[in-house]
């Protein structure tokens, strides 16, 4: 990669990081179809292990307010659906996985601006714990599910829950993907140069919480994630019409 292409990813993440410890989930929608317009092939290992340190960092600042109950049930989901994402990982090419990455982005945009909300009942937290799971693993976009079914936690709760769960699942999902041989040397690398731009946006947050409201920060991630995934479609589209 350029210099100029790892200034873009270092921003975008520092962004993402910040919208994931401010609200417990978007970093995936945020820099996935940024980060796949520069390589597919990044994804979704680097993603991931970024976020498994947002989520630590999260998890331990907002511990008193943690949903238990509810996250281990989402967590039995979570696990097979971990597997079968893997697996996509393993058959699809990148160009593939680059148009995953735009359906689970748009569907979760659609499913957002519907309104829709399903209670946090067992049977609800599982299925979305699987859906996570499959979607986490194979694009490092999990988050749409989880804050569905759990939409209504507000504040620290919101992202102490999301953050619990997805340090968890964000563990057995590189476990997957490390069976699946899909961590290389070069993820790990570009990983270990982003982890100053994940410690500037988790320390952002902190400022950020104090003047963007929930509602706010929700239409900031739905409308990045949404300008992301129409430069992808474009980029993707331009690349089917070479000879």
């Amino acid at each position: 990669m350029t210099g100029t292409e790892y200034a873009v990813i270092a921003g975008v993440i520092f962004l993402a990081a910040c919208l994931q410890a401010s609200t417990g989930f978007g970093m995936g929608m945020l820099a996935a179809p940024v980060v796949a317009m520069v390589d597919p092939m990044l994804l979704p290992a680097t993603l991931i292990l970024l976020a498994l340190l947002v989520t630590i960092l999260v998890t331990v600042r907002e511990r008193q307010h943690l949903d238990l109950r509810g996250t281990g049930w989402a967590l039995m989901g979570r696990i097979p659906g971990s597997f079968l994402g893997a697996w996509l990982v393993a058959v699809l090419s990148k160009e593939g996985l680059a148009w995953v990455v735009v359906v689970v982005v748009l569907t979760g945009l659609v499913l957002a601006l519907r309104g829709w909300a399903p209670r946090p009942v067992r049977v609800n937290l599982i299925a979305a714990g699987a859906a996570s799971g499959i979607m986490g693993t194979a694009t490092s976009i999990g988050g749409p599910p989880m804050a569905l079914v759990w939409q209504g936690h507000q504040g620290s709760r919101l992202r102490g829950t999301m953050s619990a769960f997805f340090m968890v699942g964000s563990a057995i999902s590189l476990a997957s993907l490390g069976v699946a041989g899909a961590v290389t040397a070069e993820i790990l690398t570009l990983a270990l140069w982003m982890v100053p731009a994940v410690l500037g946006g988790y320390l952002a947050s902190r400022f950020v919480n104090r003047f963007l409201n929930a509602a706010r920060l929700r239409m900031l991630a739905l409308g990045a994630s949404a300008l992301g995934s129409l430069l992808l479609t474009g980029q993707l589209a331009l690349a089917a019409m070479r000879p």
